[in-house]
């Protein structure tokens, strides 16, 4: 089957946003959904150089406006404000269920995204992300044992993060459609529609 490969931070808020989408677009043109978590610590500021873009001058209040727009459009709302959390012990987890499952991964990357953006939980502690994990079959001394600095999860994380800039992936969301089209940014989701749909050009 085809693919298409959605990366996304999860303190990302486009990321949410895209996260709700993918699948049913996938879904509908036949394609193999593979998702992956990175951080825009590593891309944008370490990497890149840059600081947070919603910190800058005029492209902040953008940026904001531009969400707010999208969430109308959609009929999306969410409940997280304040100061982001870490996004290492989910990252970490997803990987590290990744490794063993791929579908148990997205669903556990569904879910924690929801109780991040949704009912404001914070999944920079482990112990919550662990939780998370459990309802979804995971030993949950396993999972903080992974989750922990040098543990599976994290050095799985480590090489996803790698392979992630390796593929040119700087921010969340990005799409990439059959291993070298990508597509950045919620709103070329519509672009990204537009190039399955005709087989691109």
């Amino acid at each position: 089957m085809r693919s298409l490969d959605f990366y996304f931070d999860f303190i990302s808020p486009f990321g949410y946003l895209a996260s709700l989408r993918v699948d049913a677009l996938a879904h509908k043109y036949d394609r193999e959904c593979r998702w992956h978590s990175m951080l825009l610590g590593i891309s944008v500021l370490k990497v890149m150089g840059m600081k947070p873009l919603p910190t800058y001058p005029l492209k902040g209040p953008y940026l904001k406006r531009d969400m707010e727009r999208y969430m109308r459009r959609h009929g999306i709302t969410i409940n997280r404000q304040g100061k982001p959390a870490s996004p290492l012990p989910a990252g970490r987890c997803f990987h590290w269920l990744k490794g063993q499952d791929e579908a148990r991964a997205q669903s556990f990357a569904r879910a924690a995204l929801h109780a991040y953006w949704q009912e404001a939980a914070d999944i920079g502690v482990p112990d919550i992300v662990a939780d998370i994990a459990a309802r979804f079959g995971a030993d949950r001394d396993a999972a903080l044992a992974a989750m922990a600095t040098g543990g599976e999860g994290d050095k799985a994380l480590r090489a996803a993060v790698d392979l992630s800039m390796e593929k040119g992936v700087f921010g969340s969301p990005t799409f990439i459609v059959d291993e070298d089209e990508p597509f950045f940014g919620v709103e070329k989701m519509e672009l990204l529609e537009e190039w399955l749909s005709s087989g691109g050009w």
